[in-house]
């Protein structure tokens, strides 16, 4: 079974927001990865990712229209990976850990600071590095 999932790339003066996994996680442990998470049943992913954001950062984001980018990796996971993320530049609130069994730290990392983490996904160093790129304009 497909694995749908939504993520948030929140860009800030700082760089991108990204939680280190814990650990003793079953998928990408002890890795930086974008906060967000599964689509449940019923919802729509953006609606998704609002509650993720909510969940993990304590965030409400506002998001315009479809996701910025969209990953498929059929050797993810049982069944492969579906991975939908928004480019984020609005949200009220102040990201904090909310999900402390899930992340043991957040941090914002600019395009130097990527190119030294161990990231959840091959593909986010190029992504990231180009939104922030972008984002900086």
């Amino acid at each position: 079974m497909k694995h749908f999932v939504v993520a948030g790339a929140l860009v800030g003066p700082r760089g991108v927001l990204l939680c280190h996994r814990t650990p003793r996680r079953l998928y990408y442990p002890d890795c930086w990865d974008l906060p967000g998470g599964h689509v449940e049943a019923g919802e729509k992913p953006h609606e998704a990712l609002v509650r993720e954001l909510r969940e993990e950062v304590g965030v409400t984001a506002t998001l315009d229209g479809n996701p910025w980018t969209h990953l498929e990796d059929a050797a993810a996971f049982d069944g492969g990976l579906d991975l939908r993320i928004w480019a984020i530049d609005q949200w009220r609130g102040e990201p904090r850990n909310v999900a402390v069994d899930e992340h043991d730290a957040l941090g914002w990392f600019d395009s130097s600071a990527l190119s030294g983490a161990k990231l959840a996904h091959s593909a986010y160093l190029g992504l990231l590095s180009e939104l922030l790129e972008h984002s900086s304009q």
